[in-house]
């Protein structure tokens, strides 16, 4: 059985790297997109992110100050035991972000969405925000603690119920139309990571776009031969916008884009959008059922 106090240290460890440490794909994406960017501008952009970056991996502050919402994805090997129970990782959630928090890798961020109140830790309803899904036969957890840019959340979310007829050629305006409005004046941070969610309900598809953003390995296309085509397409044409890093000119205004699918009404045609900034701050833990704790930025790993 795994205690929650190594839970509470997992979350904890996960979300201060993922503040301090850029992901090795990441990483790697950023120095291909410095190297190819021509316009000066463009590029200073990128080697001040990767300056910043071997900064914040010496100790010498964050990536970046927005470290905004705090997320955690887990999955659960079917016949892993929780101490309490799985709803007590909520309540290690709320230890975890208050203690990173207190110790000013996450800065305080969340507020009352009406009074604007706030409480100086990070927690309110909904927040930390957990997905869980059970997966596999092993007895050990995986968590991925995403701390979400503000930016990137506020400026590259975009949803739409399309009509089955609107086609590709539909759902492909709707998001270079998204893109462009996100990326030109640099709201995002670009160059983003995006994330592409096509069918399902709304909240479904929102979902499957958010996941697809701060979830999936750099450079690699979906396994469906025509959705992963798509993506190719996709980053094409953001290629010849003429948009860069922070909204200068340039070819790089996405990182990488990721396309994930559901099934859907036969009546509709969702399809959501959902952005990470350009430093894709990431990081998971690995927690056997023996209570063993290892931690990775290769989210294959």
């Amino acid at each position: 059985m795994i205690s929650i106090k190594t839970i509470q240290t997992a979350m904890y460890e996960a979300l201060c790297k993922a503040a301090v440490l850029i992901p090795p794909d990441v990483r790697d994406h950023l120095q291909r997109t410095c190297d190819e960017e021509t316009d000066p501008l463009a590029r200073k952009h990128m080697e001040l992110t990767l300056e910043n970056a071997r900064l914040a991996a010496e100790g010498k502050g964050l990536v970046c100050g927005d470290t905004g919402y705090p997320l955690f994805f887990i999955r659960a090997g079917n016949t892993a035991q929780v101490e309490g129970g799985f709803g007590s990782l909520w309540q290690a959630a709320r230890t975890a972000t208050f203690a990173a928090t207190e110790q000013n890798f996450l800065r305080p961020t969340m507020v009352d969405p009406l009074t604007r109140k706030n409480p100086g830790n990070n927690l309110g309803p909904e927040i930390p925000k957990i997905h869980l899904r059970f997966d596999g036969l092993g007895d050990d957890l995986e968590l991925i603690a995403v701390p979400k840019g503000g930016g990137s959340e506020i400026f590259g979310t975009f949803y739409r119920m399309m009509y089955p007829s609107d086609g590709k050629a539909g759902i492909f305006k709707f998001i270079l139309d998204s893109i462009y409005n996100s990326c030109y004046a640099g709201k995002v941070c670009p160059p983003a990571i995006v994330g592409i969610g096509i069918g399902g309900t709304a909240d479904i598809c929102m979902q499957i776009a958010k996941e697809a953003a701060v979830l999936s390995p750099l450079g690699t296309h979906h396994p469906n031969p025509e959705i992963a085509q798509m993506e190719k397409d996709l980053l094409d044409a953001i290629r010849q916008l003429g948009i860069g890093p922070m909204g200068s000119r340039g070819i790089n205004a996405v990182l990488s884009l990721h396309i994930r699918t559901a099934a859907t009404h036969t009546a509709a045609l969702p399809v959501a959008i959902n952005a990470q900034c350009s430093i894709g701050r990431r990081w998971k833990a690995r927690i056997t059922g023996k209570g063993e704790i290892s931690y990775t930025g290769d989210i294959h790993g």
